[in-house]
C-alpha cells in the first residue's frame, strides 16, 4: 500500500510540472502585449486611482472653479468704479420764433431814437415843434425795416464730442440679496469639495470591486488547476488499473468524463482572469498589471460595533452632508426670493476728466410696483423646495441605515461561515484520501472518488467566495458609512486570514 502511494503521489507531481508548463505557454499569448509583468498592491493601485484617473481630474478641476467663484463675490456689496469714454457726433436743427424779437427790437429802435429828437427838440426850441412829425416819420422806416425780418429762423447745431468720465456706484441697501448672493457662493464651494470626495469614494468602491474580484477569479483558476491536476491523476491512475484488470472500462470512463469536466472548468476560470484583470488595468489605466500582493481577506472581529456605525454615519457620509448643503442652498434661495421684494437703494457719482470738469453725485431708491413676476408665488415655491430637500435628505437617511444594518450582517455571516469552511476543508481532504485508498484497494467506486475530489475542490472555491463577499460587503458598509477611505486598515488588522 505505501508503494502505491508513492507511486501516485510521483504521477501527481510529474502531472503538475507539466501542466504548469502548458499553463505557462498558453497564457503567454495574453500578454504578447505586455513588455513585462507589474505587481501591485491595493495600496498602490488605490494612490493610482485617486491621482491619476480622469474622474479625479475633472472633479479637482470643478472643485477649484467653485472655490474661485466663491472667492470672487468676496468683493460684492464694495463701491463699483467705472471708467467710462462717450465719443459721439449730433446734429439738431430748431425752429426759433421772431415776433417777440421783432416786436421788442423795433420798440427798442423806436423808444432809443425818440429820446434823442426830444433831447434835440429841447436844445433847439426855436425851431419850432419838429418832433412829432420826424418821430412818426422815424418809427414807420424802423416798422418797415424790422417789418423784412423773417417771423421765424431755423438754426441748426452740430458738434463732436469725446466725453472721459469716471463713475461709482454704490448699493447701500439690497434687502438682502448681496449676503444671500455670497452665501449660496461659499455652499456651492463647500458642495463642490464633498462632491470631490464622495467621486473619491466611489472609486475605491469600484478599485476595491475591480481588484478583490481579480484575486478572487486567480483563487478560483489555482482551485480549478488544483482540482484538473487531480483530475488528470485519477485518470492516469485508472488507466493503469484498467490495464491490469483491476478496473472495468466504463469506471475508467466515468474518471475521463470528470477530467474533462475538470479542463473545461479551468478554462472558463482563466477566461474569466484575463477579463478581470483587463477590467482592472483599465480603470488603473494600465496594461501591464498581471500579480496582485494584496490577498482576500477576512477580519476575524468588527472593529466597530453596529450602533456606533448608526450613530457617526451622518457626521461622516459625504452623501448625507452634501444634500445637508443642498438644504441650506433651498433656504438661501428662500432669502433671495424675499429680497427681491424689498426697495434697493444706491449712491452713484459721476466726474467728468474734460476741461469742463463736471460731475455729479446722488442717491437712487427704486422700489419695484409690477414687473410681471409674483414675488409672493417665487417666495413659496423656494420655501416648499427646501422643505422637499429636507425631506429627501431623511429618506437617504433610512436607506443609508438599511444597507448598513444589511452590510454588516452580511460581514458578520462571513466571518461565522470561514471557521466552518475550514473545518469542512479539513473533513473534505480526509474523505477524499479515504475515497481514493478505498477505491485502490476495490472497496469503494470511481463515483465516490470524483465526488470527494469535486465536493474538496468546491469547498475551496466557497471559501475565495465567501472571502470575496466579505470584502464586498466591508466595502459597502464602508462607503454608505462614509469611512471607505479606511478600507486600507481593515486589510492590515490583526487577526485576519488571508486567501493566498
Amino acid at each position: 500500500m505505501l508503494m502505491n502511494l508513492t507511486w501516485a503521489q510521483k504521477n501527481i507531481d510529474q502531472s503538475i510540472r507539466t501542466l504548469i508548463k502548458i499553463i505557462l505557454l498558453s497564457s503567454s499569448t495574453f500578454y504578447t502585449t505586455t513588455l513585462w509583468a507589474q505587481s501591485i498592491s491595493y495600496a498602490q493601485a488605490e494612490q493610482s486611482v485617486l491621482t491619476d484617473s480622469y474622474s479625479t481630474q475633472a472633479n479637482l478641476a470643478l472643485q477649484q472653479a467653485s472655490k474661485l467663484e466663491a472667492e470672487a463675490l468676496k468683493g460684492l456689496g464694495l463701491p463699483r468704479v467705472d471708467l467710462n469714454i462717450r465719443a459721439y457726433a449730433f446734429h439738431n436743427e430748431v425752429d426759433i420764433p421772431l415776433d417777440s424779437f421783432k416786436n421788442n427790437l423795433e420798440q427798442t429802435l423806436s423808444n432809443g431814437l425818440n429820446s434823442q429828437i426830444d433831447q434835440w427838440q429841447n436844445s433847439n426850441p426855436n425851431i419850432g415843434n419838429l418832433a412829432d412829425p420826424l418821430k412818426n416819420g422815424v418809427n414807420q422806416i424802423i416798422h418797415e425795416g424790422v417789418g423784412l425780418l423773417p417771423d421765424e429762423s431755423t438754426v441748426s447745431l452740430d458738434d463732436q464730442v469725446i466725453r472721459p468720465t469716471v463713475s461709482v456706484l454704490m448699493p447701500l441697501y439690497t434687502g438682502g440679496l448681496t449676503s444671500s448672493a455670497k452665501e449660496v457662493a461659499s455652499i456651492k464651494a463647500q458642495r463642490s469639495q464633498l462632491n470631490t470626495q464622495q467621486q473619491q469614494d466611489i472609486q475605491r468602491f469600484e478599485l476595491i470591486q475591480a481588484y478583490f474580484n481579480a484575486q478572487l477569479q486567480k483563487q478560483l483558476l489555482d482551485s480549478s488547476l488544483l482540482n484538473f491536476n487531480a483530475m488528470q491523476t485519477h485518470y492516469n491512475n485508472a488507466l493503469k488499473l484498467e490495464k491490469q484488470g483491476f478496473i472495468s472500462k466504463g469506471q475508467r470512463m466515468q474518471f475521463e468524463v470528470a477530467k474533462n469536466n475538470a479542463e473545461r472548468s479551468y478554462q472558463n476560470t482563466e477566461a474569466s482572469l484575463r477579463s478581470s484583470l483587463f477590467q482592472l488595468n483599465n480603470l488603473l489605466q494600465s496594461s501591464q498589471i498581471t500579480e496582485l500582493s494584496t490577498p482576500l481577506f477576512i477580519n476575524s472581529a468588527q472593529s466597530q460595533s453596529l450602533n456606533t456605525l448608526l450613530k457617526t454615519y451622518q457626521d461622516q457620509s459625504s452623501l448625507i452632508r452634501k444634500m445637508q448643503l443642498d438644504t441650506q442652498l433651498a433656504n438661501a434661495n428662500v432669502k433671495a426670493q424675499s429680497a427681491a421684494k424689498k426697495p434697493n437703494l444706491f449712491a452713484f457719482g459721476e466726474y467728468s476728466l474734460d476741461e469742463k470738469q463736471n460731475w455729479i453725485v446722488g442717491i437712487v431708491a427704486r422700489y419695484n410696483l409690477f414687473s410681471g413676476v409674483d414675488k409672493n408665488k417665487n417666495i413659496q415655491a423656494a420655501e416648499l423646495q427646501r422643505y422637499a430637500s429636507e425631506l429627501m435628505t431623511e429618506r437617504s437617511k433610512q436607506e443609508i441605515e438599511n444597507i448598513i444594518y444589511k452590510s454588516y450582517s452580511e460581514v458578520t455571516t462571513a466571518q461565522q461561515s470561514h471557521p466552518l469552511l475550514q473545518q469542512n476543508m479539513k473533513a473534505a481532504q480526509e474523505n477524499l484520501r479515504i475515497q481514493t485508498l478505498s477505491f485502490k484497494e476495490d472497496m469503494g467506486t470511481a463515483t465516490q472518488v470524483i465526488d470527494a475530489q469535486n465536493t474538496l475542490s468546491a469547498l475551496k472555491n466557497e471559501m475565495a467566495l465567501n472571502a470575496y463577499k466579505y470584502v464586498m460587503s466591508l466595502a459597502t458598509l464602508l462607503q454608505n458609512h462614509g469611512s471607505i477611505n479606511q478600507f486600507q486598515s481593515y486589510v492590515n488588522q490583526a487577526q485576519t486570514y488571508y486567501m493566498r
